[in-house]
Formats: structure tokens, sequence, C-alpha cells
């Protein structure tokens, strides 16, 4: 990663970039996370992804891509037609669960048994995430008659939604903890576990991943009805989160998802976890080689909100422009970047608002609210004086609580461990480097001050705040932390 740019970028893995040389050309143009997206393809094709990326990553091109496996999870579809049906608005059809049925231009079977007990008289289905929506006008037996609300055309296989609903499918299915199995096999960095309804299926996935001794962080991908009512204790179970705006705009009004991206945001960043925003982002580009002015506009607010990340779907994934679409994210996100920068050395202090809420929880007793209050007090620094942040860390906590604070400034976080080194690379504005560590801290800081050196983070004379332990070793023992100020020599 750039260490200009603080907004990460997460990138689907598919057709179009799947050549070795394509994706190694992605990671070098701006990658910084290459999602699997587990709804398609074989577990051979995303083994071969999987050590491609870790292939890069051995080079050591002083740019880490961590990989993250997004799960299929529960979704209801229509079955096979003879033919796609064409309806005008206010023609009806019928949805059935009955077995032995091959659709016809009346009658589409529905792949859920219990379809008929999630829907109502009065509700509205959509298809597609809305492409086509029809009203629910009875219920017999086990056929659901519909009125369309307007003309289209109804394919075989599609997604099928209820607004405000969510089905009564369980959120992690059999296909999906096959998958799950894989990803802990091949060491995945990131889970995005698709359709959470509450805290307690991140709960579960958690302690399946704590008996298998994997690593890997969970990240709750809020795109139901009910991932919303349940937001709070969601966030408290998992270790961040996806606002997925496909889905959640389908079982939700359209004009609510605005609002509830920027709240979920805001609670991911009080918690200091990261949350990513996704879907639609560039969706002109799957086609085209140029963004659209609202979409170039969707991804400033992202940044502006303060999003650790933003993701291309298919727009790398089979689209036409992959390297373009990736570098029109990161320019509009540099460029927002600065623009937030300009703003805060005109004298509005943009940590405001988050120390306010971090503050009460800044006291003395413990490890966490000092380390806490240490990140607040480097942080608040490292902007007030227009600097980088220098960090060394075993389990990358620090480096999350210094991201949590949003400094205007990169912050580097040394380790030596390779799991938090790739986990890092979600981070808003962390630029990990793997650096074995010395028993003197001299040594360690000397080397490291050498690599920034190298890879030109920081020029000789650069002033940096830099976090150290007040112990004897800060890489044996980091429970008490001095911040000071010093010259890169």
């Amino acid at each position: 990663m750039s260490a200009r740019r603080k907004t990460k970028v997460v990138c689907t893995i598919g057709p179009a970039v799947v050549a070795k040389e394509k994706l190694f050309a992605l990671a070098d143009a701006g990658m910084d996370v290459a999602r699997l997206n587990f709804s398609h393809g074989e577990h051979a094709w995303h083994a071969q992804v999987v050590d491609m990326v870790k292939e890069y990553n051995a080079l050591g091109r002083g740019h880490t891509v961590s990989l993250m496996l997004d799960t299929k999870g529960p979704e209801v579809r229509s079955g096979d037609l003879k033919a796609p049906i064409n309806l005008a608005a206010g023609d009806s059809i019928i949805f059935t669960t009955e077995l032995g049925h091959r659709g016809d231009d009346r009658l589409v079977t529905v792949s859920y048994a219990d379809f008929i007990h999630d829907v109502a008289v009065g509700d509205t289905l959509l298809v597609d995430g809305g492409l086509m929506s029809f009203r629910v006008t009875e219920i017999s037996g086990q056929r659901v008659t519909c009125r369309a609300l307007e003309s289209g055309e109804l394919a075989s296989r599609r997604h099928l939604n209820v607004r405000g609903k969510s089905a009564s499918l369980p959120s992690i299915t059999d296909k999906d903890w096959e998958d799950i199995a894989f990803g802990v096999e091949h060491g995945i960095d990131f889970f995005a576990l698709s359709f959470v309804k509450n805290g307690d299926v991140v709960r579960e996935l958690k302690t399946y991943l704590q008996e298998r001794g994997a690593h890997a962080k969970i990240l709750a991908k809020i795109e139901s009805a009910d991932s919303v009512r349940n937001l709070a204790d969601i966030l408290e179970a998992a270790d961040g989160a996806m606002v997925a705006r496909g889905d959640l705009g389908a079982e939700l009004p359209v004009e609510e998802v605005p609002m509830l991206q920027e709240e979920i945001v805001r609670q991911c960043r009080e918690q200091g976890k990261p949350v990513i925003v996704a879907t639609n982002m560039l969706e002109s580009m799957i086609t085209n080689p140029v963004p659209t002015r609202a979409e170039v506009s969707d991804i400033a607010i992202a940044v502006r909100e303060g999003a650790d990340a933003v993701m291309l779907s298919g727009e790398t994934a089979y689209g036409q422009h992959p390297f373009k679409a990736l570098q029109v994210m990161c320019t509009v996100a540099s460029r927002t970047e600065r623009a937030m920068a300009d703003v805060a050395s005109m004298g509005k202090d943009p940590l405001a608002g988050l120390a306010g809420v971090l503050a009460p929880s800044c006291g003395t007793s413990g490890v966490t609210d000092t380390s806490t209050l240490m990140a607040l007090h480097a942080a608040s620094m490292a902007s007030a004086m227009n600097t980088p942040l220098v960090v060394f860390t075993r389990t990358g906590a620090m480096a999350g609580l210094l991201a949590q604070q949003r400094p205007a400034r990169p912050v580097f976080a040394f380790t030596n461990n390779d799991i938090v080194l790739r986990r890092l690379s979600l981070y808003y504005g962390v630029v990990p480097v793997k650096m074995e560590f010395s028993d003197s801290s001299e040594e360690t800081f000397g080397r490291a001050m050498a690599m920034l050196k190298q890879h030109k983070f920081m020029e000789p004379g650069q002033l940096m705040v830099l976090l150290q332990s007040g112990k004897k070793s800060i890489w044996r023992n980091a429970e008490e932390h001095l911040v000071k100020v010093q010259p890169l020599h």
C-alpha cells in the first residue's frame, strides 16, 4: 500500500484477474485485501488464488495483501423455468414450494420449503434486490399468489427477498461450514459472514475457529433486516463489519441505506473495529472505462465517514476494466483524504467527535484503558504536528487503537508476526511492515528507521511520533507505553 493512502481497498478476485501476472499487478496497484467470493467457484479454484496471494506476499515487495473468505450464506431462489416469463404490471403469478413442478408461465417453484411461512398477504417480494417486485395477494396451501408491481422479465434461479423480513434459514449453511473449514486449512485472515442475524451466530463461528487454533477474524456482513435490528449485539461479538448495501437495500427501504451506512461506520469506529463499505461502488465500470459522478461521490462519502476500507466486487471479479476501477478507487480515496487533511489543518480537529466518545473510558485502572489513552494522546500529537506514527507490535492491538483515532498521517506498524502483518492490511492508515525484533531496543529502532528510509516512507530529519514501552523491552512487555517525538536519522 502507498503510505499516502489511508483508506484500504478490497478487491474481489474472479476470472478477470485470476491469472498470476494480473493478480500481482492488482496488488502492486493498491489492492490491500483479496476477497474470495464463495458464492462462486470450486475449492480448487480458490486454493490457487490463495497460493498466488501467499506467493506475492513472500516476494517482499513492501506491500502485504490479506485474504478474506466471503461465505455464500442462506438464500432463497426461484426454480428453473422453461423460458423467461414476461410480465406486465398487475399480472398475477404463483410461487410454490410443491415438488415435481417445472415452472411454466404462471407457476414458479421456490427452493426453500418454509417460504410460505416467511411471507404474509401484503408483503413485497423482491427479485434480485428489486429489479422486479411483487405484492403478495393470497396464500393457499403451498402456493403464494402475487401481483407484479411493474413490468419485467422473470428468469430462472432468481434471488428472492421479502422486504423488511429475513428468511428463517440458518445463517451458516452446510456449504458455509465446508467453505469455512477450507479457509481454516488455508490460513484465511478474515471470514466475511453473510446474513448474520444476531451475535450468537458470530460467537458460534468464533468457538469453531478457536477449537481449531485458527487466528482468522470475523467480519459480520450487515445486509438484512435482522442484522440491523440486532446491530449492537452483532458488533459486540464480531471483530469488524461489512456494510453490504445490495441486500440491505433489498430487505429495507433503499432510502434508509445511506443513514444505516453512516451509523454502522460510526459504531465500528467507536469500538475500534474495522468496517468495509461494499456493493455498487463503481458498478458502471464493469462495462464502462470511466465512473459516473455519483459513484465518485459515493466513494468520497464512505472515506469521509471514516470507513477503514471500500470494496470492489464485479468491477474486478469479471469486469472489463478491473485496473481502471482500482485506480479510480485509490485516486478518489487519496484525494478525499487530502481534502480532509486540509480542513483539519485550518483548525478543525478531526478527532474531536471521536475523542469525546473515547474520553470516558480512558481511565488508568487497566491495561486496555491505558493503551487507549496512549493511542489517543499519540494520534492527537501526530495530527497536531502533521507527523507519522511508528509502533512496534506483536498482536496488532496498539496499531488498531491508533487506527481508531484516524490520525492525519500513516501509522507504521512493525511486527514480527506474519498473521498480524496481514491482518493490519485492513486497518485505516496502518502500513504494516514485517521485521524481526531484537533484544536491543536501539538495534530494533535503527533497523526500523532504515526500512522507512529504504521504502521512502520518510525522509532523514523528518519528525515522527514513536510509541515505545516503558518497560525494559518493548517487544517483551507492552503493558506500559511512552509516547515521544524524535527525528528520523
